[in-house]
C-alpha cells in the first residue's frame, strides 16, 4: 500500500533527542526549544516565536492573547479543523462561519465585512493546503473595524503571501508541527507573535499564566502566578526531533514540490478534459507543496475515485467535513450567508499521497492508476467524459 503520509526523517532525530537527555534537562525551553524559536524567527522574519505543544494549543495561546470572552464572535471558514472552532469556543466564544471561495478552499474575503456585528472579536484565516488567503484585504477589514486577526497556518510553514510568511501578517500566527506537517516534532506547533508588546504576555500564558520566563533570564528573583494560562511548553525531546528537521527545511521543501510540480503536470490532461480539477494557486502566493489535492464532479464520483485507488493499492483520503454541519458546530457556532461552496466543494476534494522522501516509482503509480480510472474504455461508454 502507498501510504498517504510518511512522517519525514532526516536522519539526526535520535542524535539530538539523545544530546537532549544528556543535557539533563528535558521539560523543555532548552537548548533545542531555543534554537527552534530562534530559526523559526529568522526563516519567518517574525518578532516572536514559541513553540507549543500543538498548533491547537498555539490557537488557544491566540484567543486568550487576543481576549476573546464568553459571547464574542470569531469569523473563520467551516472548512477547517475542528481546532480552530474549538479554540474560540473553548473561551465560551462563538464560531461564525462563512463560505469558502472555490478556487483555493480559502474562507471568502467578500464574505467577511457582513458577517461583522457588535459582538465580533476577531478573524481567523485559514490557509488551506499551504495557499495564502487574501491577507490584504482581510487586513483592511479587521483594521477597519478594530479586530484581531489570528492566521491558522497550520499547513502553511514555508509558504508566502506577497513575500511575507504566511503567519506573520495577522496579530498571530499558529503553526503545526503534527506528524503528517511538511516538518514535524509528532506532535507540537509554534505561535508567531506580530508586536512585541504581546510577547510578556505570551510567554506568561504558556508558562501555566507565571512569570517563570523572566525568571530564567534572571530578570527577577522568583517567580509567581499573574495570569490565566496553561502548559502549552512541549517537552524537550520533541523539540530536538523538529531541530533537525529544521536543517533539513530547504531539501524537505525542494522535495516536496518536485513531487508536487510532477502531479501537476502529468495529471494536467486530466483537467484539460474536464475530467478533474487541479490546485489553484494565486499569483501573489507560495505554497509549500504542502499536500495535492484533485476535484472530481461530485460525491458520488470521489467515492468511486477513492475506493478505485484502494483496491490498486493506493491511499488517497477526502478532508473536512464542514464544521458547521457537525453536531458541535450546530451547538457552538453558527453560518453566516449561504453555504454555496464549503459543502459542495468539499464532497468533491481527494487529497494524493504526497510525503518527504516519495519514491519516484509510487508517485508514477498514482498517477497511472488515476488516468486508468478517467480514461478506461468502461467509464467512456458508461458517459462519464
Amino acid at each position: 500500500m502507498i501510504p498517504f503520509n510518511v512522517p519525514p526523517f532526516t536522519g539526526k532525530e535520535l542524535v539530538y533527542m539523545q544530546d537532549a537527555i544528556n543535557e539533563r534537562k528535558i521539560c523543555g525551553d532548552g537548548k533545542y526549544t531555543k534554537m527552534c524559536n530562534e530559526w523559526l524567527e529568522k526563516k519567518t522574519r517574525t518578532t516572536k516565536a514559541l513553540l507549543t505543544t500543538s498548533c491547537t494549543h498555539a490557537t488557544e495561546m491566540a484567543t486568550i492573547l487576543s481576549d476573546i470572552l464568553p459571547g464574542d464572535e470569531v469569523i473563520m471558514p467551516s472548512f477547517t479543523f475542528v481546532s480552530t472552532a474549538d479554540a474560540v469556543v473553548l473561551r465560551g466564544g462563538v464560531p461564525v462561519f462563512v463560505d469558502i471561495r472555490p478556487d483555493t478552499m480559502n474562507i471568502d474575503e467578500k464574505l467577511i465585512a457582513d458577517a461583522i456585528t457588535n459582538k465580533t472579536k476577531a478573524i481567523i484565516p485559514v490557509h488551506y493546503a499551504g495557499v495564502s488567503c487574501e491577507m490584504d484585504t482581510i487586513m483592511e477589514i479587521a483594521n477597519n473595524h478594530g479586530l484581531k486577526v489570528i492566521e491558522d497556518a497550520a499547513q502553511a510553514i514555508g509558504s508566502t503571501y506577497k513575500g511575507k510568511a504566511c503567519g506573520t501578517i495577522g496579530d498571530y500566527g499558529c503553526l503545526s508541527f503534527h506528524e503528517t506537517k511538511n516538518l514535524s516534532m509528532g506532535e507540537g506547533g509554534a505561535i508567531l507573535i506580530r508586536d512585541k508588546d504581546n510577547i510578556d504576555r505570551a510567554e506568561i500564558i504558556r508558562e501555566k499564566g507565571t512569570n517563570r520566563s523572566k525568571f530564567w533570564r534572571g530578570e527577577i528573583d522568583k517567580y509567581t502566578w499573574v495570569d490565566a494560562g496553561s502548559s502549552y511548553l512541549p517537552s524537550e525531546l520533541n523539540a530536538a526531533y523538529l531541530y533537525a528537521q529544521l536543517e533539513k527545511a530547504d531539501d524537505i521543501y525542494s522535495n516536496r514540490t518536485s513531487t508536487w510540480n510532477n502531479y501537476y503536470a502529468e495529471l494536467k490532461e486530466l483537467a484539460d478534459n474536464n475530467l478533474i480539477e487541479l490546485p489553484v494557486v494565486p499569483e501573489n502566493c507560495g505554497h509549500n507543496a504542502h499536500m495535492f489535492y484533485i476535484k472530481t464532479r461530485g460525491l458520488d464520483e470521489r467515492t468511486e475515485v477513492i475506493e478505485h485507488m484502494k483496491k490498486n493499492g493506493i491511499c488517497a483520503v477526502f478532508h473536512y467535513v464542514p464544521l458547521h454541519s457537525a453536531p458541535a458546530g450546530k451547538k457552538y457556532g453558527r453560518f453566516h450567508g449561504n453555504d454555496l461552496f464549503t459543502t459542495k466543494e468539499s464532497e468533491r476534494l481527494i487529497r494524493l499521497p504526497l510525503y518527504y522522501g516519495m519514491q519516484e516509482a509510487d508517485l508514477y503509480k498514482v498517477i497511472h492508476v488515476l488516468k486508468q480510472f478517467y480514461f478506461s474504455a468502461g467509464r467512456i461508454k458508461r458517459g462519464m467524459w
